[in-house]
């Protein structure tokens, strides 16, 4: 079956082909690019490049051994696993920060850190969630004066001194993301990007993949990535659950996994 692909859609459609219409989304100024490309940075200091996710200890037990490997492991990831979950975390914390409601995101903190499936991914995440905040804090807090701002605010007095409590890396996303007014479908699909694409770089590096062999990955792995974003912006907490068991036993197992490279 053929598929045709963007906008210019000819008048009379032969019979057996797809239309397929990109997911469009809110324009993205140049300010709001500029934030979304340093926050989701691999150089924005919150040590991502230190945590694998569990892949490690998947790839040292011989479960991802080449590029179809690697693909096939993260698409389930993204599609059933923390990917989908977190992505839904971080789109409900945004909309709860816009209307200013600051109940609602300290209970999607603790519900985020109760729902860590174990030690390594629960430090993965809150280790990640409170550097972030802190460097926001110290060098991205927004000008603006709105609902999310205000609550960004209030969570940086707070975090201040010995009062510093863990934060899960979705939910201060969105919550900074919000208080920065970017746009969620941007901000979402540059969510689902950046996870990728660091689990893409441990492979690169353990496995051993080449480079170009990971960008095919990545590249394979965009309309995956699409679909997730699109699936979560009509999802709400009803929907949260992961069904990636084996991901989940690799991150448990890695905690005694004889020699490590990455934290989780």
């Amino acid at each position: 079956m053929s598929t045709i692909t963007g906008m210019d859609i000819p008048t009379a459609i032969p019979a057996g082909i797809t239309i397929t219409v990109p997911l469009m989304s809110d324009a993205v100024s140049l300010p709001a690019l500029y934030r979304l490309l340093t926050f989701l940075s691999p150089a924005f200091p919150i040590g991502a490049f230190t945590y694998s996710h569990g892949l490690e200890q998947v790839i040292d037990r011989g479960g991802v051994t080449d590029a179809g490997d690697l693909q096939a492991w993260l698409e389930d990831i993204l599609r059933f696993g923390a990917g989908r979950s977190d992505a839904i975390l971080m789109k409900e914390t945004f909309q709860a920060a816009r209307r200013g409601d600051g109940e609602t995101v300290q209970e999607l903190r603790e519900l985020a850190l109760a729902l860590q499936p174990s030690k390594e991914r629960h430090l993965e995440s809150s280790a990640q969630g409170t550097a972030f905040l802190q460097a926001v804090t110290r060098s991205w807090m927004p000008a603006s004066d709105t609902p999310a701002s205000g609550l960004l605010a209030g969570v940086a007095a707070t975090d201040a001194g010995d009062n510093r409590e863990p934060w899960p890396y979705p939910v201060v996303l969105g919550l900074v993301c919000a208080a920065h007014d970017l746009p969620e479908a941007a901000a979402l699909t540059s969510f689902l990007h950046a996870f990728t694409a660091n689990l893409i770089s441990v492979a690169v590096r353990v496995v051993p993949l080449g480079q170009s062999d990971g960008q095919k990955v990545l590249a394979a792995l965009e309309p995956v990535i699409a679909g997730v974003a699109e699936e979560v912006a009509a999802c709400g907490l009803d929907d949260l659950g992961t069904s990636t068991f084996l991901a989940d036993i690799a991150s448990m197992a890695h905690e005694t996994q004889y020699s490590r490279l990455f934290r989780s």
